[in-house]
């Protein structure tokens, strides 16, 4: 390569890569993003869009938090590809037991400042009229947002390319190290390197507790109006993070073009992309339990992508341990699109040695974690 030496190389142009580079641009470095195939060829193209404040453990909260008040606070820059909608989220309750869960939860967002509403049964059946009968209700989060992943991280690129970063795709990194990067056509000096290259950072960083879980989804036909809210079951965050190799639940979107997005599942089979039909069937069935009326609606499309999975549920934000210069981001697993500019801010503050938001140790790459 014959370019002049940036301050900053970004590796991978998903959104968080991209993120990474529009945050370290309007801190002043000048930024490559080298991308090997595409913008949001990976984890970010075959992502649910949610932006969700969750509280799976505190520093999962802060960092969720502090990237959906981030994404509110850009709402009106966003572009209509991005299709952002204000649509909130209804954590369904489908009994007593969960509707304890559901105080606690709401009890738990009070106290942090997070904006709730506990909804019953008959409150529920008049948000979300297509839910089945006999719902014991849901916590409600006004605040959370849904918008569409790959629309988002080419808004970010195009917002770093005007501050002077480079976008190169079809520039496929084999090598990471001290201030530099080696491509498939040559090398490139930097002040400083961001892995951001989701579940493909494994490779370039062979000691990175990084997992594929595949997952499925579904995108139906338009039917403005069948669903108002993201709707997810609260047995969610234990499918999406438990060790079982197969897992469902029930989470579903409305998208801004009037179709709707149907989740969930995980499976670890490595980066075996085969449509597993089977656990895709599991997943559906999963939905209409919660929401029969979807049988009315044809299914367009399915299809599977990978989320990059932490031992402890929680991304690699930092720097890479032992080596000057060398930044991780990744390992965000489903909430990538969330805490994507999140992610960006704490990797700028810490390669700028500006004092973080939020406290950056919880994700440091170097941190002790749990077996795998």
């Amino acid at each position: 390569m014959s370019a002049p030496r940036p301050d900053a190389v970004v590796v991978g142009a998903g959104i968080v890569g991209a993120a990474c580079a529009e945050a370290l641009a309007v801190a002043g470095l000048s930024v490559e993003i080298l991308e090997a195939r595409f913008a949001g060829s990976g984890a970010t193209g075959s992502a649910m869009g949610h932006l969700v404040v969750l509280d799976d453990s505190e520093a999962q909260f802060a960092l969720s938090a502090l990237s959906r008040r981030l994404w509110t606070e850009r709402a009106a820059e966003l572009t209509p590809e991005v299709e952002d909608v204000a649509a909130g989220t209804l954590w369904v309750a489908a009994d007593d037991e969960e509707m304890a869960h559901v105080r606690s939860k709401a009890a738990f967002y009070g106290a942090r400042g997070v904006e709730t509403e506990i909804l019953d049964g008959q409150a529920l059946a008049e948000a979300e009229p297509n839910l089945r009968p006999g719902l014991a209700g849901a916590l409600r989060v006004p605040g959370d947002r849904i918008l569409y992943p790959p629309a988002a991280a080419l808004w970010l690129l195009s917002r770093a390319e005007a501050l002077g970063a480079r976008v190169r795709v079809g520039e496929e990194v084999v090598h990471v190290g001290a201030g530099s990067v080696r491509t498939t056509s040559g090398r490139l000096d930097a002040g400083v390197v961001v892995v951001a290259a989701g579940e493909r950072s494994r490779s370039l960083l062979p000691g990175l507790a990084i997992v594929p879980k595949k997952g499925h989804l579904v995108i139906t036909d338009r039917a403005p109006g069948f669903a108002r809210h993201q709707l997810i079951e609260l047995g969610y965050l234990r499918s999406a993070h438990g060790a079982a190799r197969e897992s469902v639940a029930f989470n579903l979107q409305p998208r801004a073009t009037g179709q709707l997005l149907l989740g969930s599942s995980r499976e670890l089979v490595g980066f075996d992309a085969t449509l597993n039909r089977s656990l895709c069937r599991r997943m559906v069935r999963r939905a209409l339990e919660y929401m029969p009326a979807l049988a009315k609606l044809p299914a367009l499309r399915t299809w599977t992508g990978f989320r990059p999975a932490t031992p402890d549920n929680l991304p690699f934000i930092g720097g890479w341990p032992s080596v000057p210069g060398l930044f991780v981001a990744a390992g965000h697993e489903g909430l990538g699109i969330t805490t994507s500019l999140g992610t960006a801010r704490l990797v700028a503050d810490l390669v700028t040695k500006r004092t973080p938001p939020i406290d950056p140790a919880p994700f440091d790459p170097g941190r002790r974690l749990p077996d795998a």
